[in-house]
């Protein structure tokens, strides 16, 4: 085995890696079927664990606690699907008049552009809105909330069998590594566990404060479909960066057909901006520490990944299926530096620090005997 490894060199050690790479990323594609509504139940056990072992720090039964975690989750799916649902009615009712007043701003525009002597009226049709464009949108939207519906009862499924597991997984997998060589770590195992726990926990309860904060700002501002907003606030802040430009879109897009200028517009564009800035910029990495950071780089590659891969659930998912793979590489002593390359900023090495050799501090040689 030692000779063979040594008689591959480093570029056919990374061909070999490359190539097992690509053969993991087309079963990862060629599985999504399975894989997606699987990823889905565990992204939401990991959610409902901490519910789960609560209920049961409590005296509540084992069987009788994974009921309540579930049936709490399901309240919370329907209570947010309901809400989409009745957002997504309405703006159906008002995609017309929405239509009507964008293509209204458009021409203005257009008018006044051309009024200054710029033709932009040959470059710029008027009638870039159409109220079906907009039906059609509202109809897709609905679609795939019907599509993720028809899924959901595999994914609480999957779920449910998770939680039942939860608490006797730890314990197996102890006895899996005892029963092996005997060389397994399992405190590493745990560590690994609690980080992913750790970020996911903080990641979403940052998520429901921003998307709370963007609700609320957008009653206050008057915006139709404040609810609306906020939850795509929620949903969107797991993609740091790109996230926070993709939620504040419709925002600006709706106060401009709302209030009709580009003041209103602006002052929404900027009470988004203060909101991720708080939320993104002092809480959220205060919270997760500077070591579970992404490059802002690895945010955009891993979204398009991911959404090649597993489609707009994928991308939804990106940023923290990303993390994880981060979390696991950083606790494994081989894979370190990959975990390394994809954070956000270059580790602080206090050996670095020191100026010259290593190896200054050993005693110099006696001038008499050379040694």
């Amino acid at each position: 085995m030692t000779e063979k490894s040594e008689f591959l060199g480093p570029g056919a050690r990374f061909l070999v890696v490359m190539a097992s790479a690509t053969v993991v990323v087309a079963g990862l594609r060629a599985a999504a079927p399975i894989l997606l509504p699987f990823s889905l139940a565990l992204f939401i056990a990991v959610l409902s664990l901490p519910i789960m072992l609560w209920l049961q720090r409590q005296g509540v039964r084992p069987g009788l606690a994974i009921v309540m975690a579930v049936l709490a989750d399901l309240a919370v799916i329907g209570i947010l699907v309901f809400l989409v649902m009745q957002s997504v009615a309405d703006f159906q009712e008002r995609g017309a008049m929405y239509a009507a007043r964008l293509q209204n701003l458009f021409r203005s525009w257009i008018d006044g552009l051309q009024a200054r002597g710029i033709p932009a009226g040959e470059y710029v049709s008027s009638e870039l809105v159409s109220a079906s464009a907009i039906m059609d949108l509202a109809g897709g939207t609905i679609s795939r909330i019907a599509s993720f519906l028809s899924n959901t009862f595999l994914v609480i499924l999957i779920m449910v069998f998770i939680l039942a597991e939860a608490s006797v997984f730890p314990g197996k997998f102890r006895a899996a590594l005892e029963a092996g060589d005997g060389n397994g770590d399992v405190s590493r195992f745990a560590k690994i566990l609690d980080e992913v726990l750790g970020y996911l926990a903080i990641k979403t309860l940052v998520s429901l404060a921003t998307g709370f904060a963007i609700g609320l700002f957008a009653w206050v501002m008057g915006l139709d479909f404040p609810v609306l907003l906020g939850l795509i606030g929620f949903a969107l802040n797991y993609v740091p960066t790109i996230g926070s430009i993709l939620a504040a879109i419709p925002a600006v897009i709706l106060s401009l057909i709302q209030f009709g200028g580009l003041a209103p517009a602006a002052f929404v564009a900027l009470g988004y901006l203060g909101i991720n800035i708080i939320f993104g910029n002092f809480i959220e990495p205060h919270l997760l520490g500077r070591r579970l950071g992404l490059s802002t780089l690895v945010v955009i590659l891993s979204l398009l990944f991911w959404a090649w891969i597993w489609g707009p659930v994928g991308a939804l998912l990106a940023v923290p299926l990303t993390m994880v793979v981060k979390i696991m590489l950083e606790n494994t002593k081989d894979l370190r530096w990959i975990a390394l390359l994809l954070d956000k900023e270059a580790p602080q090495d206090p050996r670095r620090e020191v100026p010259g050799p290593a190896r200054s501090a050993e005693p110099a040689p006696d001038p008499a005997t050379g040694l």
